[in-house]
């Protein structure tokens, strides 16, 4: 039988560039004379920038500092075992560089294997074990803690969290197990489906304590200490850690299915991760841990091999590493200073523009429209938000005291935005007023003052064709609601200069947003994207398909919500205005619905009602749909509608739009929501043979997204 030690050598073969977490143990004598302590500390060498992960050759090191205590505890040298990380990082589990590495599902299942066999090893040592949760832990680093008798948690805790199926997989090194075994399945699920599947939310230290999963909470200011405080009074016998018991009735079972019905509600059955999860939680509810590992070892294995974690990796690593250095973007150096914004409009889109500005670069922000009493309702709005953030704790009276100073509002252009380094403008999507109001504020400005523009669809090339200095216009395309999506398109005209956009792009990092180069081609990348899939679905329903057959084709693709849905979202006129904007640019590709512009006549705000609670087709939407009698099955609508989407991405590579596929991908995901899963959009199209159908050869690499060859 293949002992540990061969199957993390064999594993760390296979990836030689691991950083490696070594696993110090030093000694000490614990505090009210309870005796000498083996403290283990997890630390890769590096600052807290790059977080401790555990590769095989990381989970080697920490086996052998298991073998040094294990003797130790075994010859009654030591009383206990801790367990802790570098400062501000605690341990953030598998390093997904390995995983994506991995071509052989016997290597996939030496990964969870491993992992198992050396965390397991905390259980079975002859003196109790403790975890210190000092600072961010995730997947296998909050794992390793579940496996130890006790645990503490710091309350300077930024982030908390099992988020393996959010990225396509299980909790694989005992979360599915342990986890429900300690705290209940309720509150098991809720961690590791609910949480994953809200956009990977993270649980602060309070919380952690709170749902059970740590025996204590302290300060972070002297944490370490505190915690080897209590663990001597622990093993004194002088505190008692008492759990609640564990409902292992109908409240486990009925926890399960409340997963299940959420996982349906998030990726409606298209992607497995969420349900092998639970069918582990299921299990677990006996108690049997060692069966419990077997089942996550299986698990792991075959989603490690699954296209769904694969794209899950590429997902990751877009928005973590390719969202943070955008393709194309000029040489920073060239950015000039903004110690001053100007907003023209203060209606919902533009208060809320004044408000990110303020919050993030803390610099005087002006508001103008074209009446005093629109200007103060503007002003209001952001004064009303910053109040709602002082409410919730998000910021205290002073931090509030001075963002309300920030931003203000006045009806003369020049006094606003005579000193102004940027200004942006969120008026009526109509080239002439948009191309007027710039002319006014060019008038204004200094010279080198950056005219950026939130247009969803228009050519920015065009706004800036009649000032005398088109160089400084840039396109600056938020997505609503702008506090939550992350994406920004920044749009290069055909004269915009370098210094414009290196200062764009270095607003945009201040801003804290997700900024992709695209070039000035209608409606840029997302509203190109989404209503090129928005009008094919439009079609077939103005052919003659029925509305919930169109709108049930798309379920397998687990979006975050149905194309209808995201209509009434987006609003019927807005969805009308882009389609008739990219048909006149596109007139082969792109139509306009003669049922959706008879909604928008209706002033209907969408398709469905609600009145059972869930969405239904309005009568008066009904009576109004015009259809003639070409009836699709489900099927044919998704192969209809993908092979639209996958022409549409051809077509927009072809032309530059932007740099490569990635970035498409990267724009759908932090501008309209798509799941990791997905990996955006091109790595389903690949895995679904859409790509090879549509343009005989797939959009990314092999490998990229996908099971190395």
């Amino acid at each position: 039988m293949t002992t540990t030690a061969e199957l993390l050598k064999g594993a760390a073969e296979l990836f030689p560039d691991e950083v490696v977490t070594q696993a110090h143990v030093r000694h000490l004598d614990l505090p009210l004379g309870a005796g000498r302590f083996a403290l283990i500390t997890l630390d890769n060498g590096l600052d807290h920038t790059k977080p401790t992960t555990f590769g095989p050759q990381s989970l080697a090191n920490l086996s052998a500092a298991l073998d040094q205590v294990e003797k130790e505890a075994a010859d009654g040298e030591i009383v206990g075992v801790g367990l802790t990380g570098k400062p501000f990082i605690f341990a953030v589990g598998a390093d997904l560089k390995g995983v994506e590495l991995l071509k052989r599902r016997a290597d996939a299942l030496a990964i969870g294997k491993g992992g198992h066999d050396v965390f397991r090893r905390l259980r079975s040592l002859a003196v109790p074990t403790f975890a210190y949760y000092n600072g961010a832990a995730m997947g296998g680093g909050v794992e390793v803690g579940l496996h130890c008798t006790y645990r503490t948690v710091s309350s300077a805790i930024p982030a908390f969290s099992l988020p393996e199926v959010f990225l396509g997989l299980v909790p694989g090194w005992g979360g599915c197990a342990l986890l429900p075994n300690l705290i209940g399945a309720e509150r098991a699920v809720s961690v590791i489906i609910e949480n994953s599947l809200n956009q990977n939310k993270q649980l602060k230290g309070g919380q952690v304590y709170d749902l059970g999963i740590a025996d204590a909470l302290f300060d972070g200011a002297d944490f370490l200490e505190q915690s080897l405080s209590w663990t001597a009074a622990v093993l004194k016998g002088e505190i008692q850690i008492v759990r609640p018991e564990v409902d292992r009735g109908a409240a486990w079972d009925e926890a399960v299915a409340k997963g299940r019905a959420f996982a349906d509600s998030k990726v409606h059955g298209a992607a497995p991760a969420a349900y092998r999860a639970l069918d582990i939680i299921a299990a677990a509810k006996d108690g049997d841990l060692s069966a419990g590992f077997d089942a996550e070892d299986e698990a792991l294995a075959d989603l490690i091999m699954g296209g769904e974690l694969r794209s899950g990796i590429y997902a990751f690593n877009l928005v973590q590493k390719r969202g943070k250095r955008p393709a194309g973007a000029p040489d920073k150096n060239l950015a000039r200073p903004v110690t001053k914004v100007g907003v023209i409009g203060a209606g919902l889109m533009a208060s809320q523009l004044a408000l990110l500005f303020a919050r993030r670069l803390e610099v005087p922000v002006v508001l103008t429209d074209i009446d005093q009493e629109r200007v103060d309702k503007g002003v209001g709005y952001v004064h009303g938000e910053i109040d709602k953030l002082l409410l919730k704790g998000r910021v205290n009276q002073d931090k509030a005291n001075r963002l309300k100073a920030l931003v203000s509002g006045s009806l003369d252009k020049a006094a606003a935005f005579g000193d102004a380094d940027f200004v942006i403008e969120a008026v009526f999507e109509e080239i002439g007023v948009k191309q007027q109001v710039f002319a006014e504020v060019e008038a204004v400005v200094k010279p080198e003052t950056i005219l950026a523009t939130n247009t969803s669809s228009l050519s920015v090339s065009e706004m800036a064709s009649k000032l005398e200095h088109p160089e400084r216009v840039v396109g600056f395309h938020f997505f609503n609601p702008v506090a939550v999506l992350p994406l920004l398109e920044i749009v290069r005209g055909e004269k915009t200069d370098d210094a414009s956009l290196a200062t764009a792009f270095a607003v945009a990092k201040k801003l804290k947003k997700t900024a992709v180069l695209t070039k000035d081609a209608p409606a840029f990348v997302v509203n190109r994207i989404l209503t090129r899939f928005m009008g094919e679905i439009q079609n077939v329903i103005d052919e003659g398909t029925p509305v919930a057959t169109a709108e049930k084709a798309i379920e397998p693709l687990g979006l975050p919500m149905s194309p209808l849905v995201l209509l009434e979202l987006v609003g019927p006129a807005i969805g009308l205005h882009v389609s008739e904007t990219l048909n006149r640019s596109f007139p082969d590709r792109f139509t306009v619905s003669p049922n959706l512009a008879a909604v928008v006549k209706a002033g209907k705000r969408g398709f469905y009602v609600y009145d059972s609670g869930k969405p239904e087709l309005d009568p008066e939407v009904a009576a109004l749909l015009v259809q003639g009698d070409s009836v699709l099955t489900e099927q044919q609508v998704r192969d209809r509608v993908l092979d639209a989407v996958a022409q549409e991405i051809g077509i927009m590579l072809e032309e530059g739009v932007v740099a490569e596929a990635q970035d498409i991908d990267l724009c759908l995901i932090t501008g309209a929501g798509w799941p990791f899963h997905l990996g955006g959009i091109t790595p389903y199209l690949d895995r679904e043979g859409v790509s090879e159908r549509v343009h005989g050869k797939p959009f990314l690499a092999p490998g990229m997204a996908s099971v190395p060859a």
